[in-house]
């Protein structure tokens, strides 16, 4: 919900959102202030609104997108949006198919390349390869490390090295 925040949705829409799906205590330390900051600085706001590539991952992961595709460019944020907001708590849970573990597994490995591709570009002042968003493919990198447990880090502090 805080994603919608960022990107510039009332703030009293998201808080009844955060209320009736019991989130609000599922929020992290560094999610929570957001949420509660009346008005975000601008640089607030984009840095949340990125999770909306993170999202989309976990959706992925939960069965809601068929395909996660190359991170080439952003998501869906309407389709995503409508995912969630389209549905109640017990209707998510239930439409929720989290894919075969080996299938996550994958992606994670996958993101990891995509990711080193890009920092690699980066680091050596070339253009990045194969039209991926360095943007996107660091929130889905944070999003399938987070969901693979790896170095069993929480959501805030999950690290993305290459």
């Amino acid at each position: 919900m805080y994603l919608w925040l960022g990107s510039g949705l009332d703030g009293e829409i998201v808080a009844r959102v955060l209320e009736s799906y019991g989130l609000r205590s599922h929020l992290t330390p560094k999610e929570l202030p957001f949420v509660l900051d009346s008005s975000p600085s601008q640089h607030d706001r984009v840095q949340f609104s990125w999770r909306h590539e993170a999202a989309w991952a976990l959706l992925w992961a939960l069965g809601f997108v068929a395909q996660l595709g190359k991170p080439a460019q952003m998501c869906d944020v309407d389709f995503l949006g409508n995912t969630v907001a389209g549905r109640t708590r017990s209707q998510f849970i239930d439409d929720a198919e989290l894919r075969p573990i080996a299938d996550i597994l994958d992606q994670a490995d996958l993101i990891h390349r995509y990711h080193w591709a890009v920092r690699n570009a980066q680091i050596e002042g070339q253009q990045i390869p194969a039209g991926l968003h360095p943007g996107v493919t660091d929130e889905r990198h944070h999003a399938l490390n987070w969901l693979i447990g790896s170095r069993g880090q929480a959501w805030d502090d999950v690290s993305t090295d290459t």
